[in-house]
């Protein structure tokens, strides 16, 4: 997590964490120690506090009075549940753009800020890819004209995006990317029916993404073992049972 001396804020601290998060440069469980931080922003512990406190309130840090603050480790109910969130505003959204018209400077902005997520799957900083990539669904909220959905949404942007324990691929992101194009060029044509069926359908894909990642069992090399082991007995003639210490008979 990059820092910068204009950062001065409590709000501005809980900015950059969650785009630090959001950019998958802290992972789930991180540990936030308040001098640290403090010492990263030159700014005093009160201030790093306060805005770790915003951050518990948004469900993404977490406390504890022994261990100090860590960024939160969803459940996969949690993320589910996030998801949910997340396909009702931005469905919602584009439903409702039905009777208020996308404007023309809205659809500049976008294709701007695909433009860079192109430059950043082309390029090497995984950071910046993941970021522009979870960055664009926020984009698109504050295109749409709802600011205040915009920060909830960024939000749970942040809480989807931890439940990805691996960085994405190259070739996820590309594909993320061209879903975006397609949802943009539905808007520019005003087929908004079309871009709702293109987002729901790219949520999904996001979404059974990330249950791959955590479906991966963090236990299959030492089971692997062991099943080795046990095999090896069987076929040996000597089995494992009993308890330790006592020799199979």
């Amino acid at each position: 997590m990059s820092t910068n001396p204009s950062v001065k804020s409590s709000s501005q601290i809980a900015i950059r964490i969650t785009e630090a998060i959001l950019a998958k440069q802290l992972a789930p469980g991180t540990r936030l120690g308040e001098q640290q931080l403090a010492d990263l922003f030159g700014v005093s512990r009160t201030q790093v506090r306060e805005a770790l406190t915003r951050l518990m309130a948004r469900g993404i840090v977490t406390v504890s009075a022994r261990r100090g603050w860590f960024v939160i480790e969803p459940t996969p109910e949690q993320a589910r549940e996030a998801f949910e969130a997340r396909r009702v505003i931005e469905l919602g959204l584009l439903r409702q753009a039905r009777v208020r018209p996308v404007s023309g400077e809205a659809i500049r902005q976008l294709r701007e800020h695909i433009a860079r997520e192109e430059a950043a799957i082309a390029g090497a900083d995984v950071g910046a890819r993941s970021y522009l990539l979870g960055d664009f669904h926020v984009c698109l909220c504050e295109c749409l004209g709802n600011s205040l959905l915009s920060e909830t949404l960024r939000d749970l942007t942040a809480r989807t995006t931890l439940t990805a324990m691996l960085h994405q691929s190259s070739e996820q992101a590309e594909d993320s990317c061209s879903e975006h194009v397609l949802i943009v060029e539905a808007l520019e044509r005003g087929d908004l029916e079309q871009a709702e069926h293109l987002m729901q359908v790219h949520l999904q894909h996001v979404e059974s993404g990330l249950n791959q990642v955590r479906s991966s069992d963090p236990l299959e090399p030492l089971r692997q073992a062991l099943a080795s082991v046990s095999r090896q007995g069987a076929a040996a003639g000597t089995g494992v049972a009993g308890p330790p210490g006592k020799r199979p008979q």
